[in-house]
């Protein structure tokens, strides 16, 4: 592994399994000093274990992104505790119910919003106002192929991954000369936590899956990790708005 970004600190929202916690690991195998948000202290805890058992550094903090409070003041404690931010990866997400759109509760349509899309919109407000101060910094949030069509029983949760991206170009647009880059990422059925509830756990909901997949099988949460590090890095430096999908052809069908 490389020292991309050694004496860099790092957000990473839902950083407690799946895609999150591969992408904390990723980051803190650089050299970064991670910083683990979620609701998830047990999972999360055990996330920052992994890491400083391989000698990186981190810190969690538990935090529900849907809430302005709670958002605000974990910025202000990594700025406090760290002194800078330089890359946030706003992950944490839920799936939701699965219902088709007539027979989805509004509970339901609130809780995803809340979370998915207002979540990723409180933290990048956040990330931002910091970033200003000190000059500059990359922010990635993880969007979805679903980002770019519809998929059924899942009508919030797909509203709310169109919803990131339209963040994501905006918030891009505004700050491009500020020397601050937000980009999304965009993943297909990754194999997570998440995506075994989806299934329910079978061989036949994974084996469905895996048939939407050009590629012939689920991707892996460290294959999303490499694109997030990717984005943040100066590697990335003339990428702004961008969607990147990594899905393994689903969209391109």
């Amino acid at each position: 592994m490389t020292n991309r970004f050694e004496n860099k600190v790092v957000l990473v929202t839902g950083g407690s399994m799946g895609i999150g916690q591969a992408t904390a690991i990723a980051f803190a195998a650089e050299g970064a000093t991670v910083i683990i948000a979620d609701v998830m202290e047990e999972e999360g805890m055990q996330t920052l274990e992994t890491i400083e058992a391989s000698g990186g550094k981190g810190e969690f903090v538990k935090t529900d992104v849907s809430q302005a409070a709670e958002v605000k003041a974990l910025i202000e404690h990594i700025v406090a505790t760290y002194g800078r931010l330089d890359c946030a990866y706003n992950n944490a997400a839920v799936e939701g119910e699965v219902a088709f759109t007539a027979d989805s509760t509004e509970e339901n349509w609130d809780r995803v919003i809340d979370i998915n899309l207002k979540g990723i919109w409180l933290c990048t407000k956040y990330e931002i106002q910091q970033m200003l101060k000190q000059g500059g910094g990359a922010i990635v949030n993880c969007a979805s192929n679903a980002s770019f069509t519809g998929f059924r029983g899942v009508p919030a949760y797909v509203a709310s991954k169109h919803g990131i991206m339209g963040i994501t170009k905006t918030a891009a647009l505004e700050y491009a000369t500020e020397n601050i880059r937000v980009n999304a990422v965009c993943p297909g059925v990754i194999h997570t936590p998440m995506i075994d509830r989806f299934t329910g756990g079978t061989e036949e909901g994974r084996a469905a899956l895996i048939a939407l997949e050009p590629i012939g099988r689920l991707g892996r949460p460290e294959e999303i990790a490499s694109a997030v590090l990717w984005l943040c890095s100066d590697e990335a430096s003339f990428v702004i708005g961008a969607g990147v999908v990594v899905d393994g052809g689903m969209t391109i069908q």
